[in-house]
């Protein structure tokens, strides 16, 4: 699979991601012991970035879980999500003890008390226990405060929502990652799930194959990442089938602007 360059953190990370929103918030045992078997699936085909939240529910205590005796080979990507300045501490320091107290991507979710958390980020990012620093937001009304935050230079990259339904960052975001060196991480890729669920038929999926993709979502995944201003994309699934077949999306040949724009067409179509 390959691996793109964070921005300037020098963190290099797959083009494929696994997000654990909904997916990864399990208590019962045997659910916890099956996500395990996601991030098996996720490790094998190449995937090795894992983006979490407090906001998740029990979702970073289960992916920590999962990468128990293997923390090692993962990326840890998570955030800190209050305005409460104690949760945060609290947040961040349960954190620290599910991933062997190191972050490798340490986000501030949804600009929320953006001044505090990014000091607390940086200073942490200062001792060494956080790679890289960003800020995540799902709502385009956010986009030009974090592009604020973008240009002033405290961040390495950002997280936001881009499908082939929903494409308001080619305006204006992804010109300005690039021409900052911000990494961009992708959530929201098959549009929860929504886009996923389309049905194209073998012969719609034919122009394709040629690519290395076999699926619609994989088809989906390729056309984020044929991109090259987009870093990272982060399907979630509590599938491990899904896990291997999202990983294999993230091997070139990427698709051209011929195969972008029949890949839209196609999305408008079902």
């Amino acid at each position: 699979m390959e691996l793109r360059s964070l921005g300037a953190s020098g963190i290099d990370v797959p083009v494929v991601g696994m997000g654990t929103w909904k997916t990864f918030d399990v208590r019962d045992p045997n659910e916890v012991a099956q996500r395990a078997r996601v991030v098996d699936a996720a490790l094998a085909g190449g995937t090795n970035l894992f983006d979490s939240s407090p906001m998740y529910g029990s979702a970073e205590q289960v992916l920590g879980a999962a990468l128990d005796g293997r923390r090692d080979r993962a990326l840890v990507a998570t955030k800190v999500w209050t305005p409460d300045d104690a949760e945060a501490e609290r947040q961040i320091q349960r954190a620290m003890g599910y991933y062997a107290r190191h972050v490798d991507v340490y986000q501030v979710h949804n600009l929320t008390a953006l001044p505090r958390r990014l000091r607390r980020l940086e200073q942490l990012r200062d001792e060494g226990r956080v790679g890289s620093v960003g800020a995540t937001h799902y709502a385009h009304s956010a986009f030009p405060e974090l592009m604020d935050l973008m240009r002033s230079g405290r961040v390495t990259c950002v997280q936001v929502p881009y499908n082939v339904r929903d494409r308001l960052v080619e305006e204006r975001l992804l010109p300005l990652a690039g021409e900052c060196n911000i990494g961009v991480l992708i959530m929201r890729p098959l549009g929860v799930g929504e886009l996923a669920r389309q049905r194209p038929t073998p012969e719609q999926l034919r122009p394709f194959v040629e690519f290395g993709v076999q699926t619609w979502s994989q088809v989906l995944l390729k056309w984020l990442l044929s991109d090259p201003r987009v870093t990272t994309v982060i399907p979630a699934t509590s599938n491990p089938a899904h896990a291997r077949e999202n990983a294999a999306a993230g091997d070139p040949p990427w698709f051209g602007p011929a195969e972008r724009e029949a890949v839209v067409q196609l999305a408008g179509e079902l």
